[in-house]
């Protein structure tokens, strides 16, 4: 079964989903048989490289709130983060372009790092001091940390075409989907489930999926077909 989510790491929901889904997914007695694939959303796609601002200040344009009601939104996501073991600084953080990072993010999939750079880049957005927007020093030392090579990290960010059609593909597809926001979930094609549930929804969710797959159905008219196998293939015999 194939478990895919569309994420973005400006996203404090994702952040928080990313592990309640986890959670849900390590309790799974059939976790074995399940693929977990992450794809690109940008929660703004249309910023430049270059306009960061503090969180506070997004927020508050965005939705028309008070700093303090923006304040206040922080300190709620940093409790519910630290109810899943995560760490999150609800003071000081920045926003910001994240074509960048999704763009490091295909690359370090086909290396099979994905996993690995994804959470470097959660953590470095929402627990750690330094930004992760519009700083490509920083970007490059994350990806290295999570195991991809330098000089193919400062490559991508250097040349705003590379890995640009693959997020591009992703967010097309989300659209396609129905999905508006993030963190989405989709299973085997057949369950959607949006946004940072608790961890029995996911549960559930895995469950009746999997229980709902169809099996492959053969035709078969009975003829002596050849075929090849791992011990080898049939030999007409006249």
């Amino acid at each position: 079964m194939r478990v895919e989510i569309w994420s973005d790491i400006a996203c404090p929901w994702c952040y928080v989903g990313k592990a309640r889904f986890e959670k849900a997914l390590a309790a799974f007695p059939h976790r074995d048989g399940v693929e977990v694939v992450h794809r690109s959303f940008e929660l703004d796609p249309g910023r430049a490289k270059d306009d960061v601002q503090p969180v506070l200040t997004m927020l508050t344009a965005k939705y028309g709130m008070s700093e303090a009601q923006a304040q206040a939104g922080e300190d709620n996501l940093g409790a519910q983060a630290a109810a899943e073991g995560l760490d999150y600084r609800t003071r000081g953080r920045d926003h910001g372009s994240t074509f960048d990072m999704h763009r490091l993010l295909h690359l370090a999939k086909e290396r099979g790092r994905h996993g690995a750079l994804l959470d470097a880049l959660y953590r470095g957005n929402f627990a750690d001091a330094r930004s992760v927007f519009n700083d490509d020093e920083r970007l490059v030392e994350l990806a290295v940390g999570a195991g991809l090579d330098e000089e193919e990290a400062r490559a991508v960010l250097a040349d705003p075409d590379a890995y640009a059609d693959e997020v591009r593909a992703d967010e097309r597809e989300a659209a396609q989907l129905g999905a508006t926001g993030v963190p989405f979930f989709v299973l085997d094609r057949a369950y959607g489930v949006s946004g940072a549930q608790p961890a029995e929804v996911f549960t559930q969710a895995l469950t009746q999926a999997w229980g709902e797959r169809t099996p492959l159905k053969l035709i078969d008219d009975g003829s002596d077909a050849g075929a090849c196998g791992p011990d080898g293939c049939e030999v007409p015999r006249g």
